[in-house]
């Protein structure tokens, strides 16, 4: 909830937003500034929120900010308001709370970064790769466990070096094959351990913690400095007139950060905010930027062929099938769920999908399957079953 007024004046860094839930996480105002608005802001993926407008200072600083107060790891990461960063946001003072019974052996960063444009991760890795590492202790030592690993894909042989010339050697440095989506938790867990986190499951039942290697960074600073997480770098790329990586302040339009990168070039079909995998389309730029906003992808008519209207038959071929990463059986969810046909979806295991959206990129008929898997998932939750 808010716990600022309009009007009031604002520091870089002081809380703006409280929340007592444990799943969870505060914000904190990334600039100087002015409250001129509380109420509710449209986000990325549709929905409305509580929000609060601040009219920057004509002065900025952005070296300085108002630490949280730290206490322990885990109290001092909830008060910095830090969620993974690889766009699942889940709060990662939860995530560092496994169950008591169960023991942590191997802590995992994840550098893959397998989403197509995205390059946000590549860069820190290059340029931070400091504090990535030393996120990594930190989370080691919170939840004690021996190993530290961070996966890469071979694709990014520079990342990889870049880590390897800042460890101490207590970091293992894994290069693995570049494949989609070698990035998701599980799919993760089991090419660095070699190990399958049971149906149902957290990935603690198979001994790992996997953060993404910019909540890494920011967990860094929040128990060295004290930082709340008030921006993040995001990918700009597509038909942009200067693709690239930028710091934004979390809580900026994506439509003021087109205009920063020079604004589009060339037709645009579709913007997406995240991959183009996963990442929603835009149907309004003026949104916000949020801690999970990975990237911004502009993509013309050849990038995105037009959506076809109406129900398309499923063809029976197999393909999503195929390319599932989590052995799931699509057509089958997807066709159910279709119908509306709740209770025989269920025995499906939607809930196991990580919406990777590679049965939707590989359907011939071009079936939106992962939309209609979340709408198995919604109803599946709706009886209050847990993902």
């Amino acid at each position: 909830m808010p716990v600022v007024t309009v009007g009031e004046k604002v520091k870089r860094g002081q809380l703006l937003g409280s929340v007592d839930a444990p799943v969870s996480a505060p914000v904190h105002s990334p600039i100087d500034g002015e409250v001129t608005e509380v109420g509710t802001c449209l986000t990325a993926g549709g929905a409305r929120v509580a929000s609060v407008t601040v009219a920057p200072s004509a002065e900025q600083d952005f070296e300085t900010f108002i630490p949280v107060e730290r206490g322990d790891v885990r109290a001092t990461v909830r008060a910095a308001g830090i969620v993974g960063m690889g766009g699942a946001t889940f709060p990662a003072s939860v995530k560092l709370t496994p169950p008591k019974d169960l023991e942590i052996s191997s802590v995992i960063l994840n550098g893959c970064e397998c989403e197509p444009y995205l390059t946000c991760d590549h860069r820190l890795m290059l340029e931070e790769p400091e504090r990535v590492l030393r996120g990594a202790h930190v989370i080691a030592e919170t939840v004690g466990a021996k190993r530290i690993v961070v996966g890469v894909e071979s694709n990014k042989p520079d990342a990889i070096e870049s880590l390897r010339a800042v460890s101490s050697g207590d970091v293992e440095v894994m290069s693995l094959v570049t494949r989609y989506p070698q990035g998701a938790e599980k799919q993760l867990i089991w090419a660095v351990l070699g190990k399958e986190v049971p149906h149902g499951k957290l990935p603690a039942a198979a001994g790992a913690l996997v953060h993404n290697v910019a909540t890494a960074a920011a967990i860094a600073d929040a128990v060295d400095a004290g930082k709340p997480l008030m921006e993040r770098v995001v990918t700009v790329t597509g038909r942009v007139a200067r693709p690239g990586n930028y710091r934004v302040l979390v809580g900026t339009l994506v439509s003021d950060l087109i205009e920063f990168v020079g604004g589009f070039v060339g037709e645009v079909s579709r913007v997406i905010a995240g991959g183009p995998m996963t990442g929603p389309a835009l149907a309004n730029l003026d949104v916000p930027i949020t801690k999970g906003t990975s990237g911004i992808v502009a993509l013309g008519p050849e990038e995105c062929p037009p959506v076809m209207k109406g129900d398309q038959p499923c063809m029976r071929c197999g393909r999503c099938t195929e390319v599932c990463p989590m052995f799931l059986q699509p057509f089958q969810i997807g066709t159910l769920a279709n119908q509306r046909l709740w209770d025989r979806a269920a025995p499906l295991h939607p809930l196991d999908c990580i919406e990777c959206g590679a049965c939707a990129y590989i359907c011939p008929t071009r079936r939106p399957l992962l939309q209609l898997i979340r709408l198995a998932k919604a109803a599946e939750m709706a009886k209050g079953v847990k993902p």
